[in-house]
Order: C-alpha cells, then sequence, then structure tokens
C-alpha cells in the first residue's frame, strides 16, 4: 500500500479551495486550472541498504473529477489506476485486481479520499491532514512542504515536498523509515481537454 501511496503525489492540477494563508493562496493562482493533463513520469527512489537508486519512467492521464491512470513503461510495463472508490492495478492479461474497494471497505474510503487531494491538490483535504508551508519563488515558481499531522501518516511519511510553477514539476517524498522519492514530471499537455473513450474506459 505504502508502494501505492507514492504512486499517486502527482499534485498536478488546481488547488480546489482558496486557503486563508497567504502564501497559499498565491500558489493556487499560480497553478493552471485544468481539468484533464497527461505527461510523463521519471521516479528515483533510494532505498536504504542500496547503493544504487531504483529507477522507473512512464507516463500517466489525471482527470480531475475522476482519478488517475499511472503508466510505467521502465524498467518493467505495470500500471495503477485510483478512482473515487477504488484502487487497482492492471494485470498482463489486461484484467483488473483490486487493492483497495472504498464501496466494500468504508473504513478505507478516506485513503482514497487523502490520495485524490494529494492528486487534485485538494488543500482544505489536505489541510486536516498535513501542516502545510508555502513559499513563492521568483517568476511564478513556488513549493509546498506537507508535514503529517496523524500518528498513523507519520508512520508512512516524514515529509512530502512539491515545487513547480504552472504545474507541479517535482514531488519529493521522505518515508518515515528514510527512503525517499524523488518524482519529475515532464510533457505535460492540457490538450485534448477531454478525455478519450479508451482513457474514460481506464477510469471506469
Amino acid at each position: 500500500m505504502k508502494r501505492i501511496l507514492l504512486f499517486m503525489l502527482l499534485a498536478l492540477v488546481p488547488f480546489a479551495t482558496l486557503a486563508a494563508d497567504a502564501g497559499l493562496a498565491m500558489v493556487q493562482q499560480r497553478v493552471a486550472k485544468v481539468a484533464v493533463l497527461r505527461g510523463e513520469f521519471a521516479q528515483e527512489k533510494r532505498v536504504a541498504g542500496f547503493k544504487n537508486p531504483l529507477r522507473s519512467q512512464g507516463r500517466f492521464v489525471l482527470a480531475r473529477d475522476r482519478g488517475v491512470v499511472w503508466t510505467t513503461l521502465k524498467p518493467f510495463p505495470s500500471e495503477v489506476v485510483v478512482t473515487r472508490e477504488r484502487i487497482y492495478s492492471v494485470q498482463r492479461d489486461g484484467s483488473r485486481r483490486v487493492e483497495l474497494d472504498g464501496s466494500r471497505q468504508p473504513a478505507l474510503r478516506g485513503v482514497n479520499q487523502m490520495m485524490l487531494a494529494l492528486v487534485a491538490g485538494d488543500l482544505q483535504n489536505l489541510a486536516a491532514r498535513f501542516d502545510v508551508q508555502a513559499t513563492t519563488l521568483p517568476g511564478q515558481g513556488w513549493k509546498l512542504s506537507l508535514t503529517p499531522k496523524s500518528a498513523a501518516l507519520a508512520k508512512a511519511f516524514a515529509r512530502i515536498d512539491l515545487q513547480g510553477d504552472r504545474y507541479v514539476r517535482e514531488a519529493r517524498i521522505v518515508e518515515a523509515g528514510g527512503d525517499a522519492t524523488v518524482l519529475g514530471f515532464s510533457a505535460l499537455s492540457e490538450t485534448p481537454a477531454q478525455l478519450s473513450r479508451e482513457e474514460a474506459a481506464r477510469l471506469d
């Protein structure tokens, strides 16, 4: 589950609510307001006890009101999909394996909601779970630092740092055990502004 949580830290669309803090409000003004965003990612994970980092590359499609399709291409093909009700992985034969089902396990629905808040940059939801510090940079740049409020989240994450401009360009996740993951995002595109039939089917 920690691996899936890390996959979902793609805060790539506009913040849905206005934050009271002036710094957060400024960041909200700078981030693009789009319904659908596509792009590529490069992930580097440093694990305690391993000399070399673990690297992967792939692409994603994010629909603000639907969820995220996260497709890893290298080193091994895989796919994870998050919707409002469930998280599932796509197997090689095209079948789906449910990793978390909020409709059958209502107590876990909050996990989905937290993931989609991270995806959608919903600061009202995030602020309920994280202490958020915002820094504006010259031009359109900005940084956000998220620190878990609850002991449960703190068992998984020590800190999450985001930085970007019109979009999030990098997310750095520091786990409680010291492992760290850096996600870089590129080739970001707002068009086409609607999901294709195939993309929509993957989010059903």
